[in-house]
């Protein structure tokens, strides 16, 4: 039994020249036992016949949002697969299915979806060059949506370039991967998940505050990676999640909004008495000023003098409080001895996990879309995490989180 056989696969067909492909995948992914269900857009059927697919498919080919049998077909496809496979994606329904537009029966199904979705590319290079283009993947990678390709070769026309589409045997193999990855995707179900993000802000007066560069990102990264493996995500932060949803209610989330480190510290404290795995990313101020000013300083006046006392140790304090069986990851973003420093760290806090980074490393720390870091576990494990998204980031680390539960129940 291979790994597609009984799975049930949604085939999204849309109008590009390779639709002509598509009826070859369909035939491949039935060899491999998979439940194959067509949904093609009106512009593929300018390409490729539904008869075709009608006879070749496990069911008859699906088109439009109000006229088949089933009144929330969108749904109905979106909770019952398996496996969302688009090829080939033409730029319309990639950027449509980036921006949340639903638009047509395939790309209803898209956003109606949790399944692991299988996005491969196809069009002329000069569309798949376009920097809108390039955008709408990227934002799709981040969410982890799976993009095959495209590859270069002939494209229509005769012409040569960048934009053909994967080879098949590479985009059913992308399906089982995919799957692969879907059921690893439930191995948080029923955690306790609390996340901390973005930095604090220590108030000097009512206008001025210290803060740090933290966008949040990171934090999100991790709620959105932890909630989309099945764990219940607590996020603790000073920041709207980053992007284009902004403080948009997300499936899963339950956001605490705090300030200051104080606020932060207690917020934290309550949430994570229940919780599995609290994961330390936000950029805690270390200091704050012992008597804010009640007014707004006045330059005229001078240059204050402020007086500075540390902030509450958020991460020390959970390491001595953490009950059995919680996983405390607390993080270091450093400007320089970044193994040295995290390691330090790791010993004089009580966590499980430091999740190390250079803030002054391209690509890499605050406000962007990368990170690369340095893991160091507390049995004495090191861990080298590459540049990547920061949601890739959040799932290696999560990876490892998986791994430590399972060996501590098997141990027991």
């Amino acid at each position: 039994m291979t790994s597609l056989a009984g799975k049930r696969i949604v085939l999204g067909v849309s109008g590009g020249i390779a639709a002509y492909k598509a009826v070859e995948i369909c035939r491949r992914l039935m060899d491999e036992g998979a439940h194959v269900i067509p949904v093609l857009t009106k512009g593929a059927t300018r390409f490729v016949g539904r008869t075709t697919f009608d006879a070749l498919a496990s069911e008859r080919v699906q088109m439009s949002l109000f006229d088949e049998d089933d009144p929330i077909p969108h749904t109905t496809l979106g909770q019952t697969a398996d496996c969302v496979l688009v090829a080939p994606a033409t730029a319309r329904v990639i950027g449509a299915y980036a921006a949340g537009i639903s638009s047509d029966l395939l790309t209803a199904t898209l956003i109606a979806t949790r399944a692991p979705v299988v996005v491969c590319p196809a069009m002329h290079t000069e569309m798949w060059e376009h920097p809108a283009v390039a955008d709408n993947i990227a934002t799709l990678v981040e969410r982890g949506v799976h993009i095959v390709g495209p590859e270069s070769g002939r494209l229509a026309g005769g012409d040569e370039g960048a934009g053909r589409l994967s080879s098949l045997a590479d985009i059913v193999a992308a399906v089982s991967q995919a799957l692969v990855v879907g059921d690893q995707r439930s191995d948080m179900a029923g955690l306790s998940v609390v996340v901390t993000a973005g930095g604090t802000r220590e108030p000097i007066d009512p206008v001025r505050y210290i803060g740090n560069h933290s966008s949040g990102k990171q934090g999100y990264a991790f709620a959105e990676e932890a909630a989309g493996r099945g764990a219940s995500v607590t996020v603790v932060t000073t920041v709207d999640r980053p992007g284009p949803l902004g403080a948009t209610v997300v499936p899963g989330f339950t956001v605490v909004r705090v300030d200051t480190a104080e606020e932060m510290a207690a917020a934290t404290a309550a949430a994570a008495k229940e919780a599995d795995v609290v994961i330390m990313a936000a950029a805690v101020a270390d200091f704050r000023p012992v008597d804010p000013a009640g007014v707004k300083l006045k330059k005229r006046d001078g240059v204050p003098a402020i007086e500075l006392e540390p902030t509450p140790d958020i991460l020390a304090s959970l390491g001595a409080s953490k009950p059995e069986g919680q996983i405390l990851i607390g993080f270091a973003a450093e400007t320089c001895d970044v193994a040295d420093n995290a390691a330090a760290k790791l010993n004089g806090k009580g966590a499980d996990y430091i999740v190390a980074n250079d803030v002054t490393a391209e690509n890499a720390g605050f406000a962007h879309d990368t990170n690369e870091v340095l893991v160091l576990a507390s049995d004495g494990r090191v861990h080298s995490v590459g540049l990547r998204s920061k949601r890739q980031v959040a799932q290696a680390v999560l990876d490892l989180v998986v791994a430590d539960r399972d060996g501590r129940a098997n141990v027991r």
